[in-house]
């Protein structure tokens, strides 16, 4: 077997799995709105600005974006994933105003189409390099991962009862490391260590030592200034801006801290 067929049935495998994951998240999601009241679609979600007719509209309106850059994959040409910005906000606004059950249809059926779209790939599409709306590249196999980070994150703001503590552990401890990589790369924030003690994880921010995510290696950068341990679920909710530090102990040294939400810094927004 060559390397390139290698690595193309590496690639197929790992979408495959990310690919089932949304699908169950999908369900999740279908679920929650299932006992919603109809008039609940035009309420605040936990999105400024938004309601939860401009979040669930968005989400049908990603899967379809999501199927232009697996068609890209397929084609071997770059497809936008949304024709233009103004495009993209232009449609979550005509459809954020539609009744509850035509929001459900259209969520359910562009997530299908996303679904279909993707079982009929070959195992070296999910290798080929595509282009995300930010610029950033990346192979198609990332591109279900993408999709159930939009379906779990905004399931929470739907502000309808699903919280962090509900998410899957896999899903939670994928975007652990993922979000503590990204933030222990920034400069200009405090010095913390956050501690996922279920899940064996530790990352550090802002002083340099293990912020690897991996829960391995000794800390280099000596003693943090702050230690926030808890469940991985806590803190990645915390880590999204899902949760202000809710089920964190936060200590300094052997001071265990009164109020801890109040003394976890402020981050930047996911982006």
């Amino acid at each position: 077997m060559s390397d390139a067929t290698t690595a193309a049935t590496t690639a197929a495998a790992a979408a495959a799995e990310r690919l089932r994951a949304t699908a169950e998240s999908t369900d999740l999601l279908l679920h929650t709105l299932a006992e919603l009241e109809p008039a609940a679609v035009f309420e605040p979600s936990a999105l400024s600005g938004w309601t939860r007719g401009h979040l669930l509209t968005h989400l049908a309106r990603n899967a379809d974006s999501l199927v232009n850059l697996l068609t890209g994959a397929r084609t071997g040409r770059q497809v936008p994933q949304y024709a233009t910005p103004e495009t993209r906000d232009a449609d979550i606004e005509a459809g954020a105003g539609r009744p509850l059950a035509e929001q459900v249809a259209d969520l359910r059926e562009s997530q299908r189409r996303f679904q279909d779209f993707a079982a009929g790939l070959e195992p070296e599409h999910w290798a080929a390099p595509i282009t995300h709306r930010d610029g950033t590249v990346f192979p198609a196999w990332q591109v279900p991962g993408k999709r159930l980070i939009e379906l779990e994150y905004h399931h929470v703001d739907l502000n309808a009862g699903y919280t962090p503590a509900h998410w899957p552990e896999p899903f939670a401890v994928a975007e652990f490391q993922r979000l503590g990589a990204r933030l222990a790369a920034r400069d200009g924030l405090p010095d913390l260590l956050l501690v996922a003690e279920d899940a064996g994880l530790r990352v550090r921010l802002g002083g340099g030592g293990d912020s690897s995510g991996d829960g391995g290696g000794a800390d280099d950068g000596g003693a943090p200034g702050l230690v926030a341990e808890g469940p991985v679920r806590a803190l990645t909710g915390w880590l999204s801006g899902r949760s202000d530090g809710d089920g964190l102990q936060v200590h300094r040294g052997d001071e265990g801290l009164v109020d801890p939400r109040s003394a976890l810094p402020a981050l930047p927004p996911m982006g």
